[in-house]
């Protein structure tokens, strides 16, 4: 693969004047400068399918593991599907869910970095585990998926600086300050606010990250958190999965108060496929059948058949709104002309959903975004920098912020007595 961002003026020139198509558009620009995706969500795949054993699970081809999931559903990634979709770097989620408590989520993320390793070992051809943005930058070179991990939800660190400093020596690169729930020390957005935003602690936890140089991710985090980190922030933050709440209003979106201070910060809104966050359509009919099932649930209290039945005919006369890839798209025209261009990445949360927008259904798809983006009149430059190069920048900064403060000393927090 040709070396990125490194191509003289006059041969990126010709290039863009050969790539007169949308479609040959996106395909010059994902070969400079392949996907770098924001979260996805295999290893969790791993621990509900396979419970973290290896021996038997075949990353090359996943299109046959749809009958070892109770709900019948085909994983969206594997390396043959990678290739196709032009990925040249992922950061793999090591999620644990919100609902553990702190020591059994300080645990269960500690083997999740695990199974990531070892899925990456096994597949020294084709993954490379990558720790600093110069080992992203030499295993997409080296024809490879440089493979980074991040930690989707505080609960994981148990409210201690010393988990958080081990997990980034283990492996984490960025860490997602909250889940569905609030933390002991940070609002999330789809929880009742109980801290106005960030504690004392959890600004000291963005610090801390910034100090290490581990990337502090918004998403899932409520509005105030959002700007509580971004007061405290001396590095550019990420949203590794999140779209916009001004097309779409869900609280897991990013307001346009929030995105107006993204620029400034030098970070990154890496627009995600959930099709609940991307239609609003599909957010309202979500709404409008959580209303009717608890309707249900207590006209017919302690009769789930006819629970089920009944929500089962409405499904039928309510089909979900469907997301397509134009949406998706809007999102990123909106991102645009909020935050500008530079601000722009992808974060799919492939196999962390469901199901996946039309057209859009794996990770093999990403070129079919890229092409809508160019028949929007995205340059070959612009797509480059959403596909790759702000994702890059954002970890090169964080690196010299991290050199920077190279002589400041640890925070300290005092354990329980």
């Amino acid at each position: 693969m040709k070396k990125l961002f490194l191509l003289p003026f006059a041969a990126l020139l010709a290039s863009q004047a050969v790539a007169q198509t949308p479609e040959e558009t996106a395909a010059a620009a994902l070969e400079a400068a392949p996907v770098w995706d924001g979260h996805n969500d295999v290893p969790y795949q791993l621990r509900g399918r396979f419970r973290n054993v290896l021996a038997d699970f075949d990353f090359e081809d996943t299109t046959d593991t749809g009958a070892t999931n109770p709900a019948g559903r085909t994983m969206h990634t594997d390396l043959t599907r990678l290739r196709e979709g032009k990925v040249g770097a992922q950061f793999w989620s090591v999620y644990v869910p919100a609902s553990l408590n702190e020591p059994e989520a300080v645990q269960t993320v500690i083997e999740q970095i695990d199974v990531t390793k070892r899925l990456i070992d096994r597949y020294p051809n084709d993954l490379a585990l990558a720790l600093t943005a110069d080992e992203v930058q030499a295993a997409v070179e080296s024809g490879k998926v440089a493979s980074l991990m991040g930690m989707e939800g505080g609960h994981s660190i148990g409210s201690s600086l010393a988990v958080l400093r081990q997990t980034y020596e283990l492996g984490a690169r960025y860490m997602t300050l909250t889940h569905s729930k609030n933390t002991p020390w940070a609002d999330s957005s789809t929880d009742d606010p109980k801290h106005d935003g960030l504690t004392d602690f959890g600004k000291d936890v963005v610090r801390e990250m910034n100090r290490i140089g581990m990337l502090v991710d918004l998403s899932h985090v409520s509005e105030q958190s959002m700007h509580d980190a971004l007061d405290v922030a001396k590095a550019p933050v990420m949203f590794s999965h999140s779209s916009a709440r001004m097309v779409n209003g869900h609280a897991r979106n990013v307001p346009d108060g929030v995105l107006q201070r993204i620029p400034e910060n030098g970070g990154i809104v890496m627009v995600t496929f959930v099709p609940g966050f991307i239609s609003e359509p599909a957010r309202v009919w979500n709404a409008n059948r959580s209303a009717k099932k608890a309707r249900l649930e207590a006209l017919w209290q302690g009769q789930p058949d006819q629970v089920s039945k009944r929500l089962d005919d409405w499904d039928e006369q309510n089909p979900l709104p469907k997301a397509d890839i134009s949406i998706t798209a809007d999102h990123i025209d909106h991102l645009r002309n909020i935050a500008g261009v530079a601000s722009i990445g992808i974060g799919g949360d492939y196999d962390g959903i469901p199901f996946a927008p039309d057209g859009l259904e794996d990770v093999s798809k990403y070129p079919a975004l890229f092409t809508e983006l160019a028949r929007r009149g995205y340059s070959q430059a612009d797509l480059e920098q959403i596909s790759f190069g702000n994702m890059m920048r954002v970890m090169r900064a964080a690196e010299m912020y991290k050199a920077s403060a190279a002589n400041m000393a640890p925070i300290e927090s005092p354990v329980p007595n």
